[in-house]
C-alpha cells in the first residue's frame, strides 16, 4: 500500500481529496493542515511514497515546503495542488523540485491518474502548457575509453550546427539566424572544441552519435 501525505488548510478540501484518493484501496492518505504539522509528521514517519501540498498554506507555502522536503530527501516525490492557473506558477514549482501538479478541479479519475504517474516518476502535463515547453540546452556524454564526460550545446549552438548539417555556408547560416558571420564562426569553433573534432562533417557525425542533433529525416531542408 502506498502512503501519501496530503497537506491542505481547508478541512472540506482536505477530507474530500482524501476520500477521492482512497477510493483506490492501494492508497492510504495521512492529513496535515499546515506546513509545520506536515514537517512534524515527516520527522515521525520514515518516509511517505508521495506528498501532495496545497500551493497556498497559512504558514509555509507549498513551494517552500517542497524545497524543505526535497532538501531532506532528494528522491521525494511531491505534487503541488492549486486552484489557480498552473502556468503562472509553473517555473517556481519546477525549480522547487516538485514532480508535478494537480488542479483542485480535477476529477477522481484525473487525480488518481496524476498520483500513479507521480509514483512511477512520470508527470501529467496539460496540452496548453506542453506546447509552451522547449529545451534550451541539450546534453550528452562523451567517452575517451577511460572516463565519461558530460557535454552540452546551448540553443544558439544547436541552431548553428543544425544549419551546418544541411551543408549551408557561414554566410547562409548568418543570414538564416540573423547573426554575423563572425558569430557563426565563433559558435562553430566552440562546437568543435566541445566535441573534440576539427571539421563540420566530424561535428555533425559526432553530434548525431551523441544524440545532440535530430535524425536527418526530421530536419527541415528548406
Amino acid at each position: 500500500m502506498f502512503q501519501i501525505l496530503l497537506v491542505d488548510d481547508h478541512p472540506s478540501v482536505r477530507e474530500g481529496t482524501k476520500a477521492m484518493i482512497e477510493t483506490d484501496k492501494n492508497l492510504q492518505v495521512t492529513l496535515a493542515s499546515c506546513g509545520k504539522e506536515a514537517l512534524k509528521l515527516i520527522e515521525e514517519k520514515t518516509r511517505f511514497d508521495l506528498y501532495l501540498f496545497d500551493l497556498f498554506l497559512p504558514d509555509i507555502n507549498g513551494i517552500e515546503l517542497t524545497k524543505l522536503v526535497i532538501g531532506k530527501d532528494s528522491d521525494a516525490c511531491v505534487l503541488i495542488i492549486t486552484g489557480f492557473d498552473i502556468e503562472v506558477h509553473f517555473n517556481l514549482m519546477m525549480e522547487s523540485g516538485a514532480s508535478g501538479f494537480i488542479s483542485k478541479t480535477a476529477s477522481t479519475d484525473q487525480l488518481l491518474t496524476s498520483v500513479y504517474c507521480a509514483l512511477r516518476k512520470e508527470a501529467v502535463v496539460p496540452v496548453s502548457l506542453l506546447r509552451q515547453l522547449r529545451r534550451n540546452e541539450i546534453k550528452g556524454e562523451i567517452s575517451n575509453g577511460e572516463t565519461v564526460a558530460s557535454i552540452s550545446l546551448n540553443e544558439k549552438e544547436q541552431l548553428v550546427l543544425f544549419e551546418a548539417s544541411l551543408g549551408k555556408s557561414n554566410k547562409e547560416i548568418a543570414q538564416k539566424l540573423l547573426m554575423s558571420q563572425r558569430m557563426v564562426e565563433y559558435h562553430l569553433t566552440k562546437i568543435f572544441n566541445i566535441l573534440n573534432v576539427s571539421s563540420r562533417g566530424e561535428a555533425v557525425a559526432k553530434a548525431r552519435e551523441l544524440r545532440l542533433l535530430p535524425s536527418e529525416m526530421f530536419v527541415n531542408r528548406k
